[in-house]
């Protein structure tokens, strides 16, 4: 599958040039398009009939079914073309059927999180989904929410308003899908992606983490690996705070892949912040994310999911593995 070029932005990065060689080493593992296989297998066998995807107290979710709509299309699937094609066009329907008057999609009490993992799915989708031509409307009404929504401090949490205190994760999901969004040519006010961040910035510490909140105190692996993959898809390439996290980062996967709360959401961030860097950067962190998921797949090809369930752990290690693929603009250097 061949993803119709959209309108891109390519900033070439001044401070990681080199080119990674870690996608040749993919192409070449047969063991791991077996992994991918049996992963993606499992996926389409416990989607639901109306086409949504979830797992214990998330059941139906708009998010998750986000995610693995995504994992689909990062293997190349598209709704008119591939093995999984119907399980993409369900998962695009439930999706274009979710989303209210107000450009909302939620479901099942989905919150902001979800609205923004199912942005994002509708972002990488339009534009190679001629059969869906009302991705576009929807994806534009789901942007329009996340603009109107940001809240004074420049970010955003739980809940489509402008009232309360944002969080970092919550910001950086919606900043992802805004930038997706972007790249398709969909207007994203500067001031809004400016304000975000700022936002960003105050949530940082001097060695190079990132913490949840401005006020709170310590750091996380996973805020750590999102607040770097939000700096680079905004095109902050020479903040220092950028720079002092991904050379934490790097640190980090020097000493190991180690056991951490989050693990899933962390690295499906910390591939893709890596990944942006290339390089050495890259090269250290893509085969031991990759082999460490390949000891975690369970026989059944799923892989457990930081305490929300199967099919959002198994779309975000497929996600992960399928980076080097660029099949998603997204993750395109």
């Amino acid at each position: 599958m061949i993803f119709i070029l959209l309108p891109v932005l390519v900033i070439a990065n001044p401070i990681y040039s080199e080119e990674s060689q870690v996608s040749a080493v993919f192409q070449n593992s047969k063991q791991l398009d077996g992994n991918i296989s049996s992963g993606l297998a499992y996926l389409a066998s416990h989607q639901s009939r109306d086409g949504s995807w979830g797992g214990g107290a998330h059941p139906r979710n708009v998010g998750i079914t986000g995610l693995c709509v995504m994992a689909f299309l990062s293997s190349g699937d598209l709704p008119e073309e591939g093995k999984y094609s119907s399980q993409v066009s369900l998962g695009l329907n439930y999706l274009i059927n979710s989303t209210r008057r107000d450009g909302f999609i939620t479901n099942e009490g989905a919150n902001m999180y979800a609205h923004g993992f199912a942005t994002l799915c509708l972002a990488e989708a339009y534009g190679v989904s001629p059969k869906f031509p009302e991705l576009g409307e929807k994806l534009r009404d789901a942007v329009g929410l996340i603009v109107r929504t940001q809240k004074p401090d420049g970010g955003w949490r739980y809940t489509p308003d402008r009232v309360g205190v944002s969080d970092l994760s919550v910001t950086v999901c919606q900043l992802q899908a805004l930038r997706a969004a972007r790249n398709t040519g969909i207007k994203v006010p500067k001031q809004t992606i400016n304000q975000a961040v700022d936002y960003i910035s105050k949530c940082a510490n001097s060695n190079g983490t990132f913490r949840y909140m401005p006020m709170q105190h310590g750091f996380s692996l996973a805020m750590t690996c999102a607040a770097v993959t939000a700096l680079y898809v905004t095109g902050d390439y020479h903040s220092e705070l950028l720079v002092n996290g991904i050379e934490y980062l790097l640190n980090y996967a020097n000493q190991g892949i180690r056991r951490h709360n989050y693990f899933f959401y962390a690295h499906y961030y910390g591939a893709q912040a890596m990944f942006q860097a290339g390089g050495k950067y890259w090269q250290t962190w893509y085969p031991k994310i990759r082999d460490e998921l390949v000891r975690r797949q369970r026989p059944d090809g799923s892989w457990t999911g930081d305490e929300i369930g199967p099919a959002f752990g198994t779309a975000m290690a497929l996600i992960v593995l399928q980076i080097p693929k660029q099949y998603l603009p997204i993750f395109q250097r």
